[in-house]
């Protein structure tokens, strides 16, 4: 496994719609374990391949509940509504609020190529959602209900 460099919004490749993966390569493999362990190394909870520079359709996130490896997602079914602040790793230091669905359910393939249903609430539907956007071009930012402010860096005592 290698930590990759994890690509910043000006970089065009994040504005691209990303390839549908057509066979699990050891090379899908490679990339699945790198971004698990980029996205790890930078305190994610969720990162996209485009923000590695790669344009493959493949996610992978953590929002504390263990791994979810997605390749080819495809948002099913959403239900309800919420709003929240979202920031990004291609973002750094910024966030903003952003109406995402309450409730996500999507369809994609694991590590092993079978097909998977994976479903959320709450965070894990706001970290379906803005990772699979992050597959056709869009960052969070192009959908915040507000302009994105910088983060205020906690303070410990």
């Amino acid at each position: 496994m290698a930590k990759r460099k994890i690509r910043i919004s000006t970089d065009e490749v994040l504005r691209k719609i990303s390839k549908p993966v057509s066979a699990i390569t050891p090379s899908v493999l490679t990339l699945l374990d790198d971004m698990a362990e980029t996205m790890y190394a930078a305190n994610g909870v969720g990162l996209a391949a485009p923000q590695v520079g790669i344009l493959k359709r493949i996610v992978v996130i953590d929002i504390g509940d263990g791994l979810v490896e997605l390749i080819n997602p495809v948002v099913v079914e959403t239900k309800g509504s919420q709003i929240g602040n979202e920031g990004c790793l291609s973002i750094p230091g910024y966030s903003a609020p952003v109406e995402r669905p309450e409730y996500v359910k999507v369809k994609a393939l694991n590590r092993k190529g079978e097909e998977i249903i994976v479903e959320g609430k709450d965070l894990m539907a706001v970290a379906l959602c803005h990772e699979t956007d992050h597959l056709d071009g869009i960052l969070y930012i192009d959908k915040a209900l507000e302009e994105a402010e910088p983060v205020e860096e906690r303070q410990d005592d």
